[in-house]
């Protein structure tokens, strides 16, 4: 901790410097976790330094992606509790290349907050280390800005970088895929980091008792489920992508089905999901009914159980879901690619 470098007048003006080299300190040991092979220096420069491996990729293509965790955080500032929504972070992020095919590398963190309590950065932090550990990607920087005036001292905004690498004739297109191909579902956690907007509208949460126990969540209170942390699918993807040809990957976030599925599937063709095979979660059921929202606009706004979808031959659908599952994924069979003008059908 550099002692030296205090500005009583800049602490009078609301942003305290010194507390900025504390929560550096606190969140180290979390950070050490997340090193892996590439990682050239510790944090604290001015820039993070990664060192490429390209070992048996021929034409490495870097695969990037950005996102934050939204209105999502007022849940958290509600129940205090702030060590799952770094997963949240970079969730969002590392799912989203791996949509490509793209193995993620690395990842920055950006925390604007209205005051920095050490305590409280260092647990969003360990959030993000442990989001890191789950995509094997490294966290070697990040920012943390103390904005008084700006946030109220009490909230904050996350937001996350992160780079991959793929072989460019490994990446992961749609000019395979045709009609009678199948669409296999991975579960989600909850409702991940979209939405919330409506979720919270609909629960009223800066108002509602949402803490207690909920008998139609399994005995959880509203705001623990809403703050499970969005899944990372990278490595079971990682996984699949080694043994078999992969056509086509959605991750499914804002927008849910009906914008974010036809994103993979070429022109000419659409996905065909059956109704009745999506598990849908405990959360969405109790969403709709609260709110009155109509199934349509619940596909249209949500995940509703389904955080990714992947797309493969026919012949390939027994051998994806056998490497799924031996590597965590409850996966199962939602649907099948169909020649339509209509890029999704959901019946």
């Amino acid at each position: 901790m550099n002692m030296q470098s205090k500005s009583d007048s800049y602490a009078a003006a609301g942003v305290d410097i010194t507390a900025g080299y504390k929560s550096v300190e606190l969140m180290k040991e979390h950070i050490a976790k997340t090193k892996v092979k590439g990682v050239c220096d510790d944090i604290g420069g001015f820039g993070g330094c990664f060192e490429l491996d390209l070992e048996g990729i021929n034409k490495p293509v870097l695969v990037s992606g950005t996102d934050g965790v939204g209105t999502k955080l007022k849940i958290a500032f509600l129940m205090d509790k702030h060590d799952t929504v770094g997963i949240d972070c970079v969730a969002m992020c590392v799912n989203d290349v791996i949509c490509c095919g793209a193995k993620p590398l690395f990842f920055l963190d950006y925390i604007a907050c209205g005051k920095n309590y050490p305590e409280k950065i260092a647990d969003i932090v360990k959030g993000v280390c442990e989001g890191c550990v789950q995509s094997g990607a490294a966290l070697i920087g990040g920012e943390t800005a103390e904005m008084p005036g700006f946030y109220p001292v009490d909230e904050y905004d996350l937001a996350g970088y992160t780079t991959g690498v793929v072989d460019k004739d490994k990446i992961i297109d749609n000019k395979t895929m045709k009609a009678g191909d199948i669409i296999i579902a991975l579960p989600s956690s909850g409702v991940h980091s979209n939405g919330f907007s409506l979720v919270r509208k609909v629960f009223d949460v800066e108002n509602a008792d949402i803490k207690s126990p909920v008998a139609e969540l399994g005995g959880k209170s509203i705001g623990e489920t809403l703050l499970t942390p969005t899944k990372i699918y990278v490595k079971p993807v990682l996984a699949l992508l080694e043994q078999v040809k992969v056509k086509g990957i959605s991750h499914i976030t804002g927008g849910g089905f009906y914008e974010n599925i036809p994103r993979s599937i070429p022109d000419g063709l659409g996905a065909k999901v059956e109704r009745a095979a999506v598990k849908v979660l405990p959360i969405f059921e109790l969403l709709a009914k609260t709110g009155n929202i109509s199934e349509r606009d619940m596909f249209n706004t949500f995940n509703m159980g389904v955080g990714m979808s992947i797309v493969v031959a026919p012949e390939d659908k027994d051998k994806a879901l056998e490497i799924l599952k031996a590597n965590g994924e409850d996966a199962y069979v939602i649907g099948e690619i169909i020649e339509s003008e209509d890029k999704i059908t959901i019946c």
